[in-house]
């Protein structure tokens, strides 16, 4: 069945939809809907963290989501949104004198990677990753990038209004937790919703406890309601969201990439992470519809890889799949890819409306600072995730050595400390660590004899622990962006 000819169905309740099928056009825009409010808090948010134009970064994701479903033909229902994985690299280029030029081009060289990952695993196996990235290596990853950012997080954010930080991180915790269902799923985006209102309430009530008002919309005003979004202003260095010092986020539209070997190094480790979630995507795709999906895992991460290219070339934000989306499908049981057209197409046009962009851009940095708390200790959690779901073995000293050494080089250095090279190369805490997870991980598994389980060091454990099988497959199913 072409994808562009999806059978029309009026299924029972409870009976599933499958990808190529779709109800009648009707419902399956209200699904599609449904799948842009799921996608759209996190989407916006982490482009605004990065320095990027949220406008834009929505709209690449509408045409990066197209381009996807067209080169896996249909068979994964997934929507690309804003990748999490990204933020660590680009506050470190940031720190180290970048520009939103800068952040875009490490990103193209990035996305460039992980298609190519993509398509030696379409020609070689899956099992090709697992043996470089087993899951151990990946979760220590996957754990540095989210918890590097702690600093950014309460250094940086917080102070713009620490009590209004506290109250929307309360406000998410309470939501996440609370909320059932669909609602439940998008906490992060209905947090930063209620944290937006009360910021504006407490400007109207004359609350103080900060320099000015909380929600600023002077831009907003003098925006258009249609247009593209503005051309990135020349010479621009640091990050020109209001979060990031400058203020500036208005001279932020989009440009042309511009290229360094330093700077691509340090967004790179995220394509691990990117690796991780396409997987995890599509395992959890394939045991929700009941089809052998691993065929497609190959083109499923290269076309994530070609949707950040395609994104970032005009300044956009890099993609990857959304677990939101999927707790959509699950909630539905319809997995449909009609619905996913259809979503793609309501965010491209939501980004020819700038007007709406500036009300992103608006978000108060107490808001920001609550959200980031939340979703940068979810994203390092996530690692953990990966260990646990893989009864990765921590008594073995391989497994327990490197990752510790990796963590601590990751998260200490955060986003502003870096070890140099030479004078003009320089790695970040992420790369750093990733680096030191991945050598030191196979390096000791090259001299360790039995597999390292008669290592000198005596760790936490207990008799009998299972011991990582390091080919087996991992799942992970969702973008750091939980974020996501």
């Amino acid at each position: 069945m072409s994808m562009f000819k999806w059978e029309v169905v009026d299924p029972k309740p409870g009976e599933a939809v499958a990808p190529d099928q779709r109800l009648a056009w009707g419902k399956t825009a209200g699904l599609g809907a449904q799948h842009v409010v799921a996608m759209f808090g996190a989407t916006f948010v982490f482009p605004l963290i990065m320095g990027l134009n949220p406008n834009l970064a929505i709209m690449m994701s509408g045409i990066a989501t197209i381009c996807f479903l067209l080169i896996v033909k249909g068979v994964v229902p997934s929507y690309l949104g804003t990748s999490a994985s990204f933020v660590g690299g680009a506050t470190a280029i940031y720190s180290q004198g970048g520009g939103p030029t800068d952040v875009t081009g490490a990103i193209l060289i990035s996305g460039v990677v992980l298609a190519i990952i993509g398509v030696i695993v379409h020609f070689l196996g899956a099992d090709v990753v697992n043996a470089v990235l087993p899951p151990v290596v990946t979760g220590g990853v996957v754990m540095v990038i989210g918890l590097n950012l702690a600093g950014v997080a309460t250094s940086v954010y917080m102070p713009a209004d620490r009590w209004m930080a506290l109250i929307t991180m309360t406000a998410v915790i309470l939501m996440a937790v609370g909320l059932r269902g669909f609602f439940g799923r998008i906490a992060i985006f209905l947090g930063l919703l209620f944290g937006y209102v009360l910021s504006w309430l407490f400007d109207v009530m004359g609350v103080g406890g900060v320099e000015g008002d909380r929600v600023n919309w002077d831009s907003v005003k003098s925006a258009d309601w249609f247009g593209l979004p503005p051309h990135t202003a020349d010479g621009l260095v640091g990050n020109q969201s209001p979060f990031g010092g400058a203020n500036n986020m208005a001279e932020v539209g989009w440009h042309l990439p511009t290229f360094s070997l330093t700077f691509a190094l340090l967004a790179l480790p995220a394509v691990i992470a990117l690796v991780a979630e396409n997987m995890g995507h599509v395992k959890a795709v394939s045991g929700m519809t009941g089809r052998d999906l691993d065929p497609v895992m190959g083109k499923a991460i290269a076309a994530d890889g070609v949707g950040t290219v395609i994104a970032s070339s005009v300044g956009g934000s890099p993609t990857t799949t959304y677990a939101e989306n999927i707790g959509v499908m699950a909630a539905t049981r319809v997995y449909s890819t009609a619905a996913y057209f259809v979503a793609a197409i309501v965010a491209i046009l939501l980004g020819f409306i700038p007007k709406f962009g500036q009300i992103v851009a608006a978000t108060p940095g107490g808001v920001l600072a609550g959200i980031t708390i939340v979703l940068y200790g979810m994203i390092g959690l996530l690692g953990a995730k990966i260990w646990i779901e893989n009864r990765v073995n921590f008594a073995n000293p391989v497994n327990l050595v490197p990752v510790a050494a990796g963590l601590i080089l990751g998260i200490g250095l955060g986003t502003t400390g870096f070890f140099e090279i030479t004078e003009d190369f320089q790695l970040g805490g992420i790369a750093l660590g990733t680096i030191v997870i991945i050598v030191g991980y196979h390096l000791a598994r090259w001299v360790a004899p039995n597999g390292g389980d008669d290592g000198a060091i005596i760790a936490v454990g207990h008799e009998g622990a299972h011991v990582e099988d390091h080919a087996a497959p991992h799942h992970h199913d969702g973008d750091p962006k939980h974020k996501h």
